[in-house]
């Protein structure tokens, strides 16, 4: 399912008051959401433990939904970042701080960079901080060698979803990038969160053994990272998606054009705390994740948005550049096609 983008910047006029019933928080199901995600995780890092002594296929095993669990805490992290999880200030920041330290992300120095990329989303002038590298198709025949070479390997879902991920979550987080231009905390959470992990990480290494610490973390950490950088790339890249230069982009049409909803299986949709309805969370980020689908399935005018499902989504992995002419993300096949009709003389 598709949506014209040129078609829908008034088809969502008063959307405003559609959301507000659904931004409240609840505390109650907030603090069942951290029970059954916290408690979870903890329950399947114990099996892990005790599997070590059966066989090591069986904690790989095991890593897979423990990683599910990570997952969901960082939609909790997430939610506590636009204050949306709780009502209290205080409260989303201190849960969202503890989360931080499981999912090893510092929460401070994310909050910010992700503010940002709800600020400009979809835009191209503002391309560069919290989203998915992006070039569009001049760009990428304008730049150099080794830039072009660069990008095809960024893009590529082995290094995509592989080794990026990884490298990301297990190294780059443990350092403030950019630190001059955060300034309220965003630079010492990132300290504050390093030292709590390695504070986690020696006591757990007294209890079963610096090793087993490894063979545990690891695999949750590599698959986590994984997932939520699949999930995040899938809800934004996808055919008819929407980009826009700054005079005329639109807030609207960037969430409801240029986000996804991700219809996913139960199972994966709890796990993944409701991201997949990506389109309502962009157009309000003040609703909690516990509120998405009742608001979704509620207003039918919020239903008309790109809808992947599992299969079709693998279906965006070859998209790589935006082509401002056709109005769609293409596969670098599709763009050497493009330019080469655009360099060839007139009949």
């Amino acid at each position: 399912m598709t949506v014209d983008t040129q078609k829908t910047a008034g088809e969502y006029t008063g959307w405003q008051a559609l959301v507000a019933q659904y931004q409240r928080p609840d505390l109650r199901k907030g603090i069942w959401q951290v029970i059954n995600s916290f408690g979870g995780l903890i329950v399947t890092c114990v099996l892990m433990v005790f599997s070590l002594q059966v066989g090591y296929w069986l904690t790989l095993l095991l890593a897979v939904p423990a990683a599910g669990f990570v997952v969901r805490i960082f939609i909790i992290q997430h939610d506590c970042g636009h204050g949306s999880f709780f009502k209290s200030r205080r409260a989303n920041n201190r849960l969202g701080a503890i989360c931080g330290v499981v999912t090893l992300v510092p929460y401070t120095y994310w909050r910010k960079s992700h503010a940002i990329h709800h600020a400009h989303h979809a835009e191209l002038e503002e391309r560069g901080v919290g989203d998915v590298w992006t070039m569009t198709v001049d760009e990428y025949y304008a730049a150099s060698w080794w830039k072009r070479m660069s990008y095809r390997i960024f893009r590529h879902p082995a290094f995509l979803f592989g080794i990026a991920p990884a490298v990301l979550f297990i190294v780059l987080h443990r350092f403030p990038r950019g630190a001059a231009e955060w300034k309220n905390g965003e630079k010492s959470s990132v300290w504050l969160t390093d030292l709590a992990i390695l504070a986690a990480m020696i006591v757990f290494s007294l209890l079963i053994g610096f090793g087993a610490v490894l063979m545990i973390m690891l695999p949750i950490i590599i698959i986590a990272a994984s997932v939520g950088t699949w999930l995040f790339y899938v809800q934004h890249q996808f055919e008819r998606t929407y980009w826009e230069h700054t005079p005329q982009w639109d807030y609207t049409l960037a969430a409801m054009a240029g986000s996804s909803y991700y219809k996913l299986p139960r199972v994966l949709q709890w796990f993944t705390g409701n991201i997949g309805f990506h389109h309502i969370h962009h157009l309000s980020p003040r609703i909690p994740n516990y509120n998405l689908q009742e608001c979704h399935e509620q207003n039918p005018v919020l239903q008309r948005v790109s809808q992947l499902t599992l299969r079709s989504s693998l279906e965006t992995l070859p998209l790589s550049l935006w082509d401002e002419e056709s109005r769609q993300l293409v596969s670098f096949r599709q763009a050497l096609q493009i330019k080469r009709r655009a360099v060839a003389p007139a009949a």
